[in-house]
């Protein structure tokens, strides 16, 4: 794509929100980069503290638990946030690194000797799974059981929501095995955990445990594919990271800015909330929209353009204030060690066939990525 689409600019611009019916319930959203990022730090005034409302849709109907701690305030989020954060730390240690460079390097290896591959299902969905036991230092073989799944934990083909999925019955299989045997993993670090004092319930628990397999495991997938996809399109990008190893940081920012997996996020307003002329009832949600603020063009240069090399870059993609998304580093790793194996062993791509799609609701109907992608790969001939 030459310019990535903004559904959202005209109404950014003009007033600043953009009052959207979800699923038979009025919701205001965020859409300019200062007002979100002061939302999201302002917790008295739009709070997390909602079991199954801070997604949008909610999913009452599709977890039996609370996320945690996602679905929290400081204080407490604070402190249960202590509890899983060294997991979400190793990707920062050498041996992971390495491990991860091993897992693309891989992958690659399987789509050279194949000539093409469908990137969603059989090469983003099996880095992230796989990459998904190194964070949470379980045996790699696990992942054959998260790819079965697919790529939405909570929905089946069509979009449709399901609830009492493998992954509830899964997870109290893993925390009854840490019960009886603890080793050094999530799960069991999670079945030894102390919470002010006490041992967590098997709900908080299964809280950890939910986010950690449906947060980072869509929006990994997405930015994957689409990156590979705009390397496709424009090789002159490729040529771009080949030429410094370097370049992939930035590069790897802009792509998680204008490739955002997450329309927007819920907060509820404990008390009425007016908000540039709409009023948010007590008890209603409004919505932080990060795709609407990382496309801000007061704070963006042409934010319709993919730069690589874009500095500073200020993007909301993994959201800001205490609700920073513990999974960054992890993502920053996948997608930086993706783009650099690809300058250097790849030397061109391109797109067989491709299913995008398209996120439709009754305000805006937004590009999100792909249902299928298949692209060739074509390596590098090896240095004389």
């Amino acid at each position: 794509m030459s310019s990535i689409p903004d559904p959202f600019r005209t109404a950014r611009q003009e007033k600043g929100v953009l009052a959207c019916p979800f699923h038979g319930e009025k919701i205001v959203m965020l859409l300019r980069h200062d007002d979100v990022r002061k939302a999201a730090k302002d917790w008295q005034t739009f709070s997390s503290d909602v079991p199954f409302r801070v997604p949008i849709p909610s999913e009452e109907n599709v977890r039996t638990m609370r996320q945690l701690p996602i679905e929290t305030n400081p204080p407490e989020h604070t402190e249960y946030r202590k509890i899983t954060e060294p997991f979400f730390q190793r990707p920062k240690d050498p041996a992971f690194i390495a491990r991860v460079e091993a897992l693309i390097g891989g992958m690659l290896d399987g789509a050279f000797a194949t000539g093409a591959v469908e990137i969603v299902h059989d090469f983003a969905l099996p880095v992230q799974s796989r990459a998904l036991t190194y964070l949470l230092n379980v045996p790699e073989t696990e992942a054959e059981t998260w790819i079965s799944w697919g790529i939405h934990v909570f929905k089946v083909d069509g979009g449709e929501m399901k609830k009492g999925t493998a992954l509830e019955a899964y997870l109290h299989a893993q925390f009854d095995r840490a019960a009886q045997a603890p080793g050094d993993d999530f799960f069991s670090a999670l079945a030894t955990a102390t919470y002010q004092g006490r041992r967590l319930t098997r709900d908080e628990m299964m809280g950890f445990a939910n986010l950690a397999f449906a947060g980072g495991r869509d929006t990994i997938i997405h930015t994957i594919s689409c990156a590979l996809a705009y390397l496709a399109q424009h090789p002159e990008a490729l040529a771009y990271l080949r030429a410094d190893p370097a370049r992939v940081v930035h590069a790897g920012e802009e792509f998680f800015r204008v490739f955002m997996p997450l329309t927007h996020i819920g907060r509820v307003c404990p008390r009425d909330t007016p908000v540039h002329g709409e009023t948010v009832k007590a008890n209603e949600r409004i919505s932080l929209g990060w795709a609407a603020a990382n496309m801000d063009e007061t704070v963006f240069d042409a934010p319709g353009e993919v730069r690589l090399d874009r500095k500073p870059n200020p993007h909301l993609s993994f959201g800001f204030g205490p609700h920073l998304c513990m999974g960054a580093a992890h993502a920053r790793l996948i997608l930086r060690t993706l783009l650099r194996l690809c300058g250097e062993r790849v030397e061109s791509l391109r797109i067989v066939s491709a299913v995008e799609r398209v996120e439709h609701e009754a305000a805006y109907d937004r590009p999100l990525g792909y249902d299928s992608l298949v692209l060739a790969f074509t390596p590098r001939p090896p240095a004389p």
